[in-house]
């Protein structure tokens, strides 16, 4: 998606539309790639946005206009000609003209489709009432459809009309009276075939799909799993309701990708781009966690308060046996969150997750122990006083590889999501009990 203005055409533009130049206009929008026109014009209001679409057949608008930025596309909508939208929603891709109609108000979006073909209006309302983050909510409803008992020859024929209306047509679905999905057979086998072969002797009968209601994770774990370029989605009747293209599972998974790097860092999703996400917005989404985090670390600073240490020089290492804890348990949580997103492990390898991490927490304690150690004995009193500092970081990097491996698990089997509970309540937990650890060791070998 496109982020910028384009500094150099943009006042190209500008004078083409103070000059009228449709004949300019029309050649910028037509010969560039969609992509393209919308990068470059996006430093332009959307009134002038609407003149240089204007410049071209709505059937090219529609390929312009999924390519700017969701905000820019609700503000076009809000500001334009109500006649004019009818047209450009039906000629845009279903699963685009979804995504778009989500982010208008209900009642915008009631006042839009009376001027939507009927057929259109159908499918518009079916792909809206699919639940969010649903696979029927990433699929479109354009797709090559055949019956089982025609020949390939005569199947190539009936491709050729559908394909202008079809998002994909390298996999064609075999139907039968009802609409229930019985097969599939793919383009290439269908050119290769023998004219008179019959779809029911070519077509895969095993298809893999999945259910309008399904996750999306399911629509996208499946076309990674199996490598397609679209997945069918049916009804509870097996019905074929539409499809989910690899495109758009390629957008989702650049999404969730971002999201959960927000929630790692202990912000709430945003949902939108960060220079297009409101002040007000963002100081929520961050501030909510930045309090809870503060109050963590006010619970250790009470802690600390209290605890019996009395040599100076132990406390100067407090930073850094807090932090080999907290980090090594915020490793462990992203890998195991990583492992819960992509499907590598699930809650019922809990004990293999739990032993792994352990092990390695084993490992990684007793590296950093020994620096550690050869750290201390620079500033202890007495070798055995130093031994303090290795101890202490064994004990406190095991603690993180645990509570990082097991905080995910507790809060994936709870239903929630694991990305934006875990790391904020790893570094507390390490935080907390390793002061406590520190305060134990120092007594145990200082008296």
């Amino acid at each position: 998606m496109p982020s910028a203005a384009n500094p150099i055409l943009l006042p190209e533009l500008r004078v083409m539309l103070a000059e009228g130049d449709t004949a300019g206009l029309r050649e910028v929008a037509e010969e560039l790639h969609p992509a393209t026109v919308a990068e470059f014009t996006e430093g332009l209001e959307p009134t002038e946005l609407w003149r240089m679409l204007d410049a071209v057949p709505v059937e090219r608008q529609a390929e312009i206009f999924p390519y700017y930025p969701m905000a820019t596309q609700v503000e076009l909508v809000k500001s334009g000609d109500r006649a004019h939208l009818g047209g450009l929603l039906e000629w845009m891709a279903a699963d685009n003209r979804d995504d778009l109609l989500r982010e208008l108000d209900s009642d915008l979006v009631e006042d839009l489709l009376p001027l939507v073909a009927k057929a259109e209006r159908h499918d518009i309302r079916m792909l809206l009432s699919c639940p969010e983050d649903s696979a029927g909510s990433l699929m479109t409803t354009e797709y090559a459809s055949l019956p089982a008992d025609i020949t390939a020859g005569e199947a190539i024929s009936r491709l050729r009309s559908q394909a202008p209306d079809s998002e994909s047509i390298y996999s064609v679905y075999v139907l039968d009276g009802e609409r229930q999905l019985v097969g599939s057979v793919s383009l290439r086998d269908l050119i290769l075939a023998k004219p008179t072969s019959l779809i029911s002797d070519l077509m895969e009968r095993d298809v893999i799909s999945v259910r309008v209601d399904d996750p999306a994770e399911e629509a996208v774990e499946k076309l990674a799993r199996f490598d397609f370029l679209a997945v069918p989605v049916v009804d509870d009747r097996n019905r074929l309701v539409g499809i989910v293209t690899h495109d758009d599972v390629l957008d989702q998974v650049r999404q969730e990708a971002t999201d959960d790097a927000q929630r790692i860092a202990a912000i709430s999703p945003l949902g939108e781009s960060y220079l297009e996400a409101g002040i007000v917005s963002m100081a929520w989404k961050r501030g909510v966690w930045l309090a809870i985090l503060f109050a963590t670390a006010a619970l250790t600073a009470m802690v600390l308060s209290t605890s019996p240490i009395r040599h100076a020089w132990l406390v100067a290492f407090i930073p850094l046996v807090i932090a080999s804890g907290g980090n090594s348990g915020n490793q462990s949580a992203t890998l195991v969150i990583t492992a819960l997103s992509t499907g590598d492990a699930r809650l019922s390898d809990c004990g293999r997750i739990l032993r792994r991490e352990v092990a390695m927490g084993l490992v990684l304690g007793t590296l950093l122990a020994i620096p550690g150690y050869l750290l201390a004995l620079v500033y202890a009193p007495t070798p055995l006083q130093a031994l303090v500092i290795p101890v202490t970081i064994l004990a406190v990097v095991v603690l993180g590889s645990l509570a990082g491996s097991v905080l995910p698990l507790v809060f994936r089997s709870l239903g929630l999501d694991p990305a934006l509970m875990s790391n904020p309540f790893v570094s507390a937990i390490v935080d907390i009990v390793g002061i406590v650890i520190y305060t134990g060791v120092s007594l145990a070998l200082l008296g």
